[in-house]
């Protein structure tokens, strides 16, 4: 829920767009961006890859306060970030509502960008597998091409003691095992598996180098038009 206002959205946004559009084609190749404001400026963004924080799960109807896909689809957005942990606690989304979001995010051609992880305390496997088994629930591997997934342990969001490069690893294969078995060994090489927790310029390289992550998910140090620059150019 951050900036709060259009100017520092707008400022921010277009910094970064400025620094990516200068970067040669060959730092840029193979690397996407991708924005996710609150929704009070998705229209006002334009040039990066536009992705949202949220969504409801039906297209349209008497829901008011929520956000349809298909809202976000006129906006020209191509992604939406399901099931994220401040989503999952603060308002209460079960995995049941979460795999209902995820498939009307497929259904009107969108990309989901699917959040799992376990707080301090619980047990990963456990966790991983029962979040990614409901969340896919019914999920065709047709569809699920067009999921990404985001590794985000609870416990590394916001509190600056990210996971460190192995335990990450080990929990990227605990996901691809997850779902090779719930799908296919095929089906996994094509996903792409994102890493979030506490990533800022000092980390980030480091996740990207390691070829299981294939991406990152920035949270707080997205908000500092610089820092998050400095991620771009480091993977």
């Amino acid at each position: 829920m951050n900036p709060s206002t259009e100017k520092e959205a707008k400022e921010l946004f277009d910094t970064v767009k400025a620094a990516f559009a200068k970067a040669s084609a060959s730092q840029r190749k193979g690397i996407e961006v991708v924005i996710c404001p609150p929704f009070v400026y998705l229209s006002l963004l334009k040039g990066i890859t536009l992705g949202a924080q949220n969504v409801f799960y039906k297209e349209q109807g008497s829901f008011t306060g929520e956000v349809s896909p298909l809202m976000l689809k006129d906006l020209k957005v191509k992604y939406v970030i399901v099931g994220h942990s401040e989503s999952r606690k603060n308002l209460n989304e079960t995995d049941e509502i979460i795999n209902k979001k995820v498939k009307e995010v497929l259904a009107v051609e969108l990309k989901p960008i699917l959040c799992v992880g376990e707080n301090e305390g619980e047990s990963k496997s456990e966790v991983l597998e029962k979040q990614i088994t409901q969340d896919l629930k019914n999920v065709s591997e047709k569809d699920l091409k067009n999921v990404v997934i985001a590794y985000e342990p609870i416990w590394a969001i916001g509190t600056g003691n990210n996971c460190s490069i192995e335990e990450t690893i080990i929990s990227v294969l605990m996901i691809k095992k997850i779902i090779a078995k719930l799908y296919s060994e095929k089906i996994v090489e094509n996903m792409k598996i994102l890493y979030g927790g506490s990533v800022n310029s000092q980390n980030s390289a480091e996740y990207i180098k390691n070829r299981e992550v294939d991406g990152l998910l920035v949270g707080g140090a997205s908000l500092n038009a610089e820092e998050f620059v400095k991620i771009i150019k480091l993977t």
